[in-house]
Formats: C-alpha cells, sequence, structure tokens
C-alpha cells in the first residue's frame, strides 16, 4: 500500500499546487505591478515553495545539441544505439571527423536518471566518443520484461562491451564500480577481445568495510528483511510496470534529503530569499540543480535487495567471494579480480565523499594483484564531496583533465591530446598507485596534518 498511499497524497494536494502555480504565474507576470514590489515577490516565492514542494518532477533531458571543439560549435545527436528492457544505450553522436577514445559511461541506479551526468558528458564530448547507459524507470517496464538484479545489470555492461567493440574505455560513477570492475574481470578471464582497454572507477563501493558512511552503517545494522519489508513495495495497477516488487524513488530521494538536511533546508531558504529580493539568476540555479535532483525512478526490488546483501553487508567481491549468475544459461561463474591483467585501473576519490568515502575506492587495487604498476594510477581530489567528482569546477579543472590524459595513454591507436584540446583544458597527468601515499592510512594522515596547519594559522 506504500505505493498507493503516496499517490493519493499526490493526487489530494494537485489542487492546493494548481493554486499555488497559478497565484505564482499571476504575481511574477511582468505586466502585473506587484511583481515588482516586495509583497507581491513574497506572495509568489511562498506559491513557488509549495509547488515545487508538492509537484513530481519528470525525466528530464541532456539537453546537449552542440560542444565546442577546437573553438568550433559542432553539432551534437542525441541516438540510442541499443535498447534494452531496462536500459537503453545512447551514444552523444558529434558531426566531426575527429577519431577519438570511445567511452562507455556507466550511470548509477540510486534513484536518479542517468541525466545526473550531463554535465560529466559535457565535458567528455569535446574529447571523446560518449556512450551512456541510460536506465529505464522500473515502474514503466511491464512485468512480462522480467527480473532485473545486480547479475542482469553485469551482464548488459558486458553486452554493451561487446557492442562496441575492441578498445573501449569504460567509466563507473559511484554504485556501478562493482559491477564494471565484476563485468571487466569475467571478460578478461574469457579472453574476451573485447574487454575494456581502461576502467576509470569514480567514488564507487568496491570495499565498504574500509571506511564507514551513514550509508554503509545502515545496511550493516539492519537485515536484509528489514529493506525487503520496509523500503520495497509493488507498482500499482495503473503504471505500465504494474505488480513489479520495487525500491521506488520516492524514498531514496527521502533518504539522500535526509544525509544532508541542513544543507537542503539552507538551499531552499537562500532560494526564497533570492525570489524575495528578485535574484532571478541565483533562483534559476537552485531551480536548475533540483529540477534534476528531485527527478527521480524506481528500482526494481531484486536489483536494490542483491546489491544490499553482495556490496553493502557480506562484502563478497573483497572477500573473494562474489560471483555471477549468467541470466542466459544460468551457469555460476566466480569473479576473480585477480584476471584483470591488461586493463588499466585508474580511481579517482572526494576529500569529502559521504557516500563513498576513501578507500572504499582505492581497494580496486589491492584486488587487482596480477596488474601491473604501470596501469594502476589514482587521483585524490581535495575539498570535493560525492556529486563534485563527477561535475563542477573541480571536475572540469582537475579531474577530467587527467581522466582524459590516463584514457590517452592507454588508448591503443596511441593518439596524442589534440593540442586544441590543451588550449581549453590544459593536460594533467594521474599519480601512478603508491600505498604509501594513497592509502586510508596516509590520506588521512595528511589531512590530519592539514587540519593542524590551519588551526594554527588562525590561532
Amino acid at each position: 500500500m506504500l505505493y498507493q498511499i503516496y499517490d493519493i497524497q499526490h493526487a489530494m494536494l494537485t489542487p492546493a499546487r494548481l493554486t499555488a502555480e497559478a497565484t505564482k504565474n499571476i504575481y511574477q507576470h511582468p505586466w502585473n505591478p506587484l511583481s515588482y514590489t516586495q509583497p507581491g515577490r513574497t506572495i509568489a516565492a511562498n506559491a513557488e515553495l509549495f509547488e515545487r514542494a508538492t509537484k513530481r518532477f519528470g525525466e528530464p533531458d541532456f539537453g546537449l545539441p552542440t560542444t565546442k571543439i577546437e573553438g568550433k560549435a559542432v553539432q551534437v545527436t542525441e541516438k540510442a544505439v541499443l535498447e534494452k528492457p531496462f536500459c537503453t544505450l545512447l551514444n552523444f553522436k558529434r558531426e566531426t571527423n575527429r577519431n577519438d577514445p570511445k567511452i562507455l559511461l556507466t550511470a548509477p541506479i540510486s534513484g536518479h536518471f542517468a541525466t545526473l551526468l550531463r554535465g560529466t558528458v559535457e565535458s567528455l564530448l569535446p574529447h571523446h566518443d560518449v556512450y551512456i547507459t541510460d536506465w529505464v524507470d522500473s515502474r514503466q517496464v511491464p512485468l512480462k520484461e522480467g527480473a532485473f538484479d545486480l547479475d542482469t545489470y553485469i551482464a548488459y555492461i558486458q553486452e554493451f562491451l561487446e557492442f562496441l567493440g575492441p578498445n573501449t574505455h569504460v567509466i563507473a560513477v559511484c554504485q556501478p564500480a562493482v559491477p564494471v570492475f565484476a563485468a571487466t574481470a569475467l571478460m578478461e578471464a574469457q579472453g574476451n577481445p573485447n574487454t575494456p582497454a581502461t576502467m576509470t572507477l569514480m567514488g564507487g563501493p568496491i570495499d565498504t568495510r574500509i571506511s564507514k558512511t551513514k550509508v554503509t552503517e545502515l545496511a550493516e545494522d539492519r537485515p536484509l528483511s528489514w529493506f525487503e519489508n520496509t523500503v520495497t513495495t509493488t507498482v500499482p495497477f495503473y503504471y505500465p510496470g504494474a505488480q513489479r516488487k520495487v525500491y521506488p524513488g520516492f524514498i531514496q530521494l527521502g533518504g539522500f534529503m535526509s544525509m544532508n538536511l541542513d544543507n537542503h533546508v539552507g538551499s531552499h531558504m537562500k532560494f526564497y530569499q533570492h525570489l524575495v529580493a528578485g535574484d532571478g539568476e541565483s533562483a534559476d540555479r537552485h531551480r536548475t540543480f533540483y529540477n534534476e535532483y528531485n527527478s527521480v525512478m524506481d528500482i526494481t526490488a531484486e536489483f536494490y535487495l542483491q546489491t544490499v546483501e553482495t556490496v553493502f553487508q557480506k562484502h563478497l567481491l573483497p572477500r573473494g567471494k562474489m560471483t555471477w549468475k549468467d541470466p542466459k544459461t544460468g551457469r555460476t561463474i566466480k569473479v576473480d579480480p585477480k584476471k584483470i591483467k591488461k586493463t588499466a585501473l585508474l580511481t579517482i576519490e572526494g576529500e569529502l565523499d559521504d557516500i563513498s568515502a576513501h578507500g572504499q575506492t582505492t581497494a580496486a587495487h589491492t584486488l587487482c594483484t596480477n596488474l601491473p604498476a604501470n596501469k594502476k594510477f589514482h587521483h585524490f581530489q581535495e575539498n570535493v564531496g560525492h556529486y563534485g567528482i563527477f561535475n563542477g569546477r573541480r571536475w572540469r579543472e582537475h579531474i577530467m583533465p587527467r581522466l582524459r590524459h590516463f584514457i590517452r595513454q592507454h588508448d591503443k591507436k596511441v593518439d596524442p591530446v589534440p593540442s586544441a584540446d590543451l588550449k581549453t583544458s590544459p593536460d594533467q597527468v594521474p599519480e601512478q598507485w603508491d600505498t604509501s601515499k594513497h592509502s586510508v592510512e596516509a590520506v588521512q594522515k595528511r589531512q590530519q596534518a592539514k587540519k593542524k596547519k590551519e588551526k594554527a594559522e588562525k590561532a
């Protein structure tokens, strides 16, 4: 009944929401003299806050019609190249003759749509041929299409890599780190020629035992049955995915909000103040961010529960006990990280990441015992949280140039970064993995020294 209660509540608020929307439009209309007064802006601000708090946000568009290459605007066409029941593989086809490295960008299935990575795609487009996994809202997938779990996710990644062919570079943002790592290990074990040339893991939960966060503590403190009985529900009959068991997006959004409630409340208070003051530019930035943040999708219950159990409770991958059940054959195969010998590895972590804290992602290096040292790289970005790893100024100025260099360095075409690219974003080289510098202990020592220095300077 959880889903039905949520929908009933939304329906009951519809008249009030429509009234608020009409009020907002009246008091923000440029022909209304009251829109230029503080009382008028105050009424409009209150109406907009209520309207936005009670509305549902649909799936956003990527909205990337062009990119800039060598200083010139280049047309970009969003094209579906492979469609599966739970995912569409999109390509951002650029009208250019450049033969840039091919990237498979794997978006997380964590409640938000793949458009959360819009800024990531936008920064990669001038330098790469970008493909992205556009996951489908599970409530829109009919029950006849079957189940979708972590094993299916891994199978999808392998199928996409085989479709794209050799010399593809795969990037996993957050949650996909585990299935991408598993898919790569399985393909290397099979001697698959389409095994990715490089694998970049960004803020992913490879080993959540290393550093605790609210996310890991929640998963460890409760039995799997609690998650199944408390946060999963059945899709109502009036959706295409009727009777499918899901972890609803509105529950995940509530969880995201509660993790940083003070920040979200503060952001909305500032938004209100900007509206009252008539600061349209600042208000638009708030709308742009929260239009995306509030757009959520449902996740199949089997995928959610298997991920909780495999990654956060039993830690099967770092313990060497993870297996993959092929959805087509039913065959169970061990996921062995030691099989990764050719795919170069880059891990990226953020200093302030409160979802995948530092050490969780770099654990991949210790698992890849047979991967040569000259194929292991790491970048630790200071002063960024989880979102800042793949979006924002530091992503564009510090992380993306290192990622680009890493990919070019291990691309089998061995083309250097074009000089025109370096004019807009100077090249930066990621550090080779070094336990003495990049381990959790080493990072903690540097952070403690940094805080001590800052404290001394203030004194």
